[in-house]
């Protein structure tokens, strides 16, 4: 065997053109179209809730402030996340498992880069809560609309960067033997362990940057909500208090949606805990998914600036309904 073809044959071994999807194993392919249909009706509410946030902000003026920016950065990241991931969801039930090498990296770095900019955002959202009980007074010199768009910016910019660097590494391996991913879309944990090399030094670079990425800004959060709950806590009226804290409702459900099941996820598998196939996907399922779904509802119902445009909105055009019906 010459060198060239024993450089081919080399080549034609360590290098895997596409990936399965393997999914939730188990379900009969006669059930495919439900399953299908399930996602897509995930994907409809999850598009069309974040969207709303988008438009009704921009378009009402009197929310065009610091929270609300943020808010609105968030319902772009839940939705490139949901785009990057339910269309490829929908398509293997519906048409077919397979996925090209290149565009599962590239799933594989959108996932990672939307997760990176949703934890941060709520780090963000705490920031804005904090400096708005704690230190009232600053709050408008502090916390502008120029200033939040410019951290919003660094940290899309910063995690596009480091999130390369992760890419990077997963890039950097060979793959040659297995080509099934258990999941239903590309994720840098399972591309990763179907490397042919030793992945060993490459756990603990991923490992800290997950931890990064996950842990510090909920431990900046937790620092936060705790120097709030003290700053509420000394207001001497009762009322006022359920008043701050009412503010801070809605960012905390959306960091308890976000952070807890990751949290349980990451150290279950840190003590070497493995759960069973379809229940490990299920679970990254449910937190990387129905935080996107919920947050736009918890917005509306749960943040008071825009329940009360919405029902004065409401109101309004019920007015100018019944005017129109009594005109002769």
């Amino acid at each position: 065997m010459t060198l060239y073809t024993e450089t081919l044959y080399i080549n034609q071994t360590t290098s895997v053109p596409e990936f399965v999807l393997q999914g939730f194993s188990g379900i009969p392919a006669e059930y495919y179209w439900l399953v299908g249909i399930f996602f897509l009706l995930i994907y409809l509410m999850l598009t069309s809730g974040n969207i709303f946030i988008l438009v009704f902000v921009a378009c009402e003026k009197s929310l065009q402030k610091p929270t609300y920016i943020i808010f609105c950065n968030l319902a772009i990241s839940d939705l490139g996340f949901g785009s990057t991931t339910l269309p490829r969801i929908i398509a293997k039930y519906w048409m077919s498992d397979i996925i090209s090498f290149n565009s599962c990296i590239a799933q594989m770095y959108l996932v990672h880069y939307f997760g990176a900019c949703t934890s941060f955002l709520m780090a963000l959202m705490a920031l804005d809560r904090f400096v708005a009980i704690c230190n009232p007074l600053r709050y408008p010199v502090l916390i502008k609309n120029s200033s939040i768009a410019v951290l919003c910016s660094v940290l899309w910019i910063v995690n596009l960067i480091q999130l390369g660097g992760i890419t990077s590494i997963a890039l950097s391996m060979p793959y040659c033997g297995p080509n099934i991913i258990q999941h239903c879309y590309c994720d840098y944990i399972s591309v990763i362990s179907l490397a042919c090399a030793d992945i060993t030094l490459t756990k603990p670079i991923s490992t800290s940057v997950a931890m990064t990425v996950l842990w510090g800004p909920l431990f900046y959060i937790i620092f936060s909500y705790v120097a709030i709950i003290i700053s509420v806590m000394k207001i001497s009226n009762k009322e006022g208090r359920y008043k701050t804290f009412l503010t801070c409702t809605p960012q905390l459900l959306i960091i308890c949606l976000y952070y807890l099941p990751r949290s349980f996820v990451y150290m279950a598998f840190a003590v070497g805990y493995h759960f069973e196939t379809n229940l490990r996907i299920a679970l990254v399922m449910m937190y990387s998914l129905f935080p996107a779904l919920i947050n736009p509802l918890i917005y509306c119902f749960r943040t008071k600036e825009i329940k009360d445009t919405l029902l004065r909105k409401f109101k309004q055009r019920q007015m100018r309904v019944n005017g129109k019906t009594i005109l002769p």
